[in-house]
């Protein structure tokens, strides 16, 4: 390997490690350091109520919604912010208030068995989730959880699958 290409690979190693990769691609790559020590944990049999977010109408602009998540994934590109269906997490397994935020839960609906995954966006309290009105609307496949005023859900952290593979540069070395 030439010299550029080693100084090239060191500069990525030290910009991966620095944090500056993290406040770049999404909450997720935090996750570099730590193995995804999120991604697995899951609840069981957790009250989901709605919230009427409704991103598709305020084009997924998480300031217009006033998303508690909007001071580090505001700026995320349309297509990362419009992925999944949003939801507010005070579920009681995982991270709280800022390190959820740009997370990914599987959410299954007790009763029918359906399934979403939706990203975190906002915090709530009313110790589970609160989904977006679409989501829950998805998740309530029997009408239950409508008569009822919330479901019932599973939850599990999933990764987002948000490309977050880094292109190396290609650089051919002259000897």
């Amino acid at each position: 390997m030439g010299k550029l290409s080693l100084c090239l690979l060191a500069l990525i190693s030290i910009w991966l490690t620095t944090g500056a990769f993290a406040e770049q691609c999404g909450s997720e790559a935090e996750d570099i350091g730590g193995a995804n020590a999120i991604v697995g944990q899951s609840a069981n049999n957790v009250r989901a109520t709605y919230h009427l977010y409704n991103p598709q109408n305020i084009g997924w602009d998480y300031l217009r919604a006033s998303v508690y998540c909007a001071t580090w994934d505001a700026n995320k590109p349309l297509a990362w912010r419009r992925k999944y269906g949003w939801t507010a997490f005070c579920g009681p397994s995982g991270p709280q208030g800022r390190p959820s935020c740009g997370r990914c839960l599987r959410v299954t609906n007790t009763r029918t068995r359906a399934q979403v995954t939706v990203r975190i966006v906002d915090r709530c309290s009313n110790g589970g989730l609160d989904l977006d009105v679409n989501v829950f609307r998805r998740l309530d496949t029997d009408g239950v959880g409508n008569q009822r005023g919330h479901l019932i859900v599973n939850y599990q952290f999933v990764n987002c699958g948000n490309g977050l593979d880094v292109p190396l540069l290609s650089v051919v070395d002259k000897e």
